[in-house]
C-alpha cells in the first residue's frame, strides 16, 4: 500500500478501536513499513482524536524515521514481532475487558462462536509486566509463534495481520469471543468448537476476500491531517468494522466523530 494511504488507514482502524472500547489510552497499534521499520502512533497521542501526524516511523530498535514524537514505551512489542514474523504487516496492542478478564483467573481463550475459530486456542503471556524491553518483546514474539493472537496476563491482548482490515477484524473478534465465552460460564460450560468445526469455519471465514474487499468510507476528516490532498483513499474501515460486526451477528457502534 502507497505511503500514505497506508498512515490514513493506520489512523483510522486506532481511532475505531479505540470507539469501540479496545484500545484505550495507551494502546497502539502499528504497519510495517519496510524490512526493519514500522508506523506507530506515538506515545503521547490521543488515540479517539488519532491523526496523521500522530503517526511515527521508527526502526526495531526505536529510532525515528519519520516525525519527532516518541514512540511508546512499548515499541519492542512490535519491533520483535516484526523480527520474528517476516509475514505480519499489522501489529495490534488492544486493551480488551473481556479477553484480559479470562487471563485474570486463568481461563484459557477457546473458540465458542464461528469467527472465533479463526484465532483458535489464543496463548498467553505469563506476566502483568510492560513489554517495554527488547528481552520482553522477544518473549512475547515466542509465546505468539506462528499464531494470529496472543493473549497478556491481566494486561491486554496482541493481534497481527498481513493486512490492516485483517488484523482489525480479528481484534473485533477476539474480544467478541471473550466476552460470550465469559457470559456462558456465568451459566455453565461452554460449548467449545472441535477441531474440525474449527477447521471448517477457517476454511469458511478466513478467505482472502473476507478480509480484503470491503470498499469503505473514512471514518472522519481528521484522519486526513497532514496528507496531501491528491493522496490515493485507504482501505476504509468504517464498512468493514460494520462489515464483519453483522458477518459476527453483531450490531455495529454509531459512529459520530469528527
Amino acid at each position: 500500500m502507497e505511503r500514505d494511504a497506508l498512515i490514513r488507514s493506520l489512523v483510522e482502524a486506532i481511532r475505531m478501536l479505540t470507539h469501540a472500547e479496545l484500545v484505550d489510552y495507551s494502546g497502539h497499534c502499528s504497519a510495517r513499513r519496510d524490512g526493519d521499520s514500522f508506523y506507530i502512533n506515538s506515545g503521547a497521542s490521543i488515540r479517539s482524536t488519532l491523526t496523521a501526524a500522530d503517526i511515527v516511523a521508527i526502526d526495531f530498535d526505536g529510532e525515528l524515521r519519520e516525525g519527532t514524537a516518541r514512540p511508546p514505551l512499548e515499541f519492542p512489542l512490535h519491533a520483535e514481532i516484526y523480527r520474528a514474523r517476516p509475514d505480519v504487516r499489522v501489529v495490534m496492542h488492544t486493551h480488551p475487558k473481556w479477553s484480559t478478564l479470562l487471563t485474570m483467573v486463568g481461563a484459557p481463550f477457546r473458540p465458542v462462536f464461528p469467527q472465533g475459530a479463526l484465532l483458535g486456542d489464543v496463548p498467553v503471556l505469563d506476566s502483568p509486566l510492560s513489554v517495554n524491553t527488547r528481552d520482553m518483546g522477544a518473549r512475547a514474539a515466542t509465546a505468539l509463534g506462528a499464531g494470529r493472537a496472543l493473549l497478556l496476563k491481566s494486561h491486554g491482548a496482541v493481534v497481527v495481520g498481513a493486512d490492516m482490515i485483517e488484523g482489525f477484524a480479528l481484534a473485533i473478534y477476539l474480544e467478541e469471543n471473550a466476552s460470550r465465552q465469559y457470559m456462558a460460564m456465568q451459566i455453565g460450560s461452554p460449548y467449545v468448537f472441535s477441531d474440525a468445526e474449527q477447521e471448517v469455519c477457517r476454511a469458511r471465514l478466513g478467505s482472502p476476500a473476507l478480509f480484503r474487499t470491503a470498499s469503505l468510507r473514512p471514518l472522519a476528516v481528521d484522519s486526513r491531517a497532514a496528507l496531501p490532498a491528491s493522496a490515493p483513499a485507504p482501505p476504509r474501515l468504517r464498512r468493514g468494522y460494520e462489515r464483519h460486526s453483522r458477518s459476527a451477528g453483531l450490531q455495529p457502534c454509531s459512529w459520530t466523530v469528527r
